[in-house]
């Protein structure tokens, strides 16, 4: 297989984590035959210094003639503190989405077994958890009309029909292919747009049989991911509540860097890590690029690659039980590792698998 990829790094950590998703992605390919190349482009904080913009036509050019973008993470304390501030990093981010039309953020929870001690839950309770939220990305508040003022502020929280229903179609999909359990997520007792929802998914639950459909409010739903996370197969909900719950689920393995995320829709697909830009980070060699890594694992399962995806995994795997990790996840007394060599590592073992 041929594969082109827009390389998007972003600001902070992304351009060090970045460089050990690619390198793994590379010794993949190399190992199965695939011809890949990489285009880089720029994207946030980078690229409203360089051009204005935080998502440049350039960079939207790029992303459009790839077959996928491999992106890291945007955001800079320059612009987070200044609330004036009329460009923001996260913008490009939120123009990426729309432009690709990138409606279905899909964010796995999964634990690793040698890492629920460092998860703020009980052991017992977070053991075995797996399950995929999935997130509606291109509608509600984040892109509703807005008024800003110094009296008066509103963000229209407005979804159509055919927002909900292809959402909810991939969502359907996802647990046909999982443990066929899912819950839509809503706060229909008080917001329409939540009724809509709920209406659409029950117009569509019998057109799928072999899935058992229920619903919960949001609030509801934020708790039983703490008391019960293995109660969830796949979750699906709206922009807002997904982009809270989804934060909220990462903290249920321990660490925000374990944890991959594709978003698809009508262009590109995008694979990233769930997490931000870390600038505080930036330059010390202390990042954990896992979450990068298994963004590529992905990558390779979009197109059918599940070897490849698979062989990712498995040496992501090897290095947590060879404890060859950054800092953050380390055993007491464990060696030192940097990002740099955590992903020199998993390059190495996958070539010698």
């Amino acid at each position: 297989m041929k594969l082109k990829i827009a390389v998007l790094a972003g600001d902070g950590i992304g351009p060090e984590i970045s460089a050990q998703g690619v390198a793994v992605m590379s010794a993949v390919c190399d190992k199965f035959g695939h011809e890949v190349s990489y285009e880089q482009a720029l994207c946030g904080a980078a690229a409203i210094d360089a051009t204005g913009d935080p998502f440049p036509e350039e960079t939207l050019r790029i992303c459009r003639h790839a077959d996928a973008v491999l992106f890291s993470a945007v955001g800079d304390p320059k612009y987070d503190n200044d609330p004036t501030a009329p460009v923001r990093p996260e913008q490009g981010l939120l123009a990426m989405r729309k432009q690709l039309g990138l409606f279905a953020n899909i964010r796995p929870v999964e634990t690793f077994d040698c890492l629920v001690h460092k998860s703020p839950l009980r052991e017992e309770l977070v053991k075995g958890a797996d399950f995929i939220c999935i997130r509606e990305l291109t509608g509600g508040m984040y892109f509703g009309e807005k008024l800003e003022g110094d009296e008066r502020a509103y963000d229209t929280n407005a979804y159509t029909r055919e927002e909900v229903a292809r959402i909810l179609k991939v969502a359907y999909e996802y647990a046909r292919r999982r443990r066929k359990h899912l819950t839509v997520v809503d706060k229909a007792n008080v917001l329409a747009s939540s009724r809509l929802w709920r209406r659409v998914a029950q117009e569509m639950a019998p057109l799928y049989p072999d899935v058992t459909t229920d619903y919960m409010y949001v609030d509801n739903a934020a708790m039983r991911m703490i008391q019960e996370p293995r109660f969830f197969d796949v979750m699906v909900t709206e922009n807002t509540f997904g982009d809270i719950l989804t934060d909220e689920g990462s903290c249920i393995t321990g660490s925000m860097g374990l944890l991959p995320s594709a978003s698809t829709g009508e262009s590109t697909p995008v694979f990233e890590p769930i997490h931000g830009s870390w600038p505080q980070a930036r330059g010390l060699n202390i990042a954990n690029p896992l979450a990068q890594i298994l963004s590529v694992a992905m990558l390779f399962e979009h197109f059918g690659l599940q070897e490849e995806g698979a062989l990712v995994r498995r040496a992501v795997n090897a290095s947590l039980d060879a404890h060859v990790r950054t800092p953050e996840i380390q055993v007491e007394g464990g060696e030192k590792y940097g990002t740099r060599e955590v992903g020199e590592w998993i390059v190495s073992w996958i070539r010698k698998n």
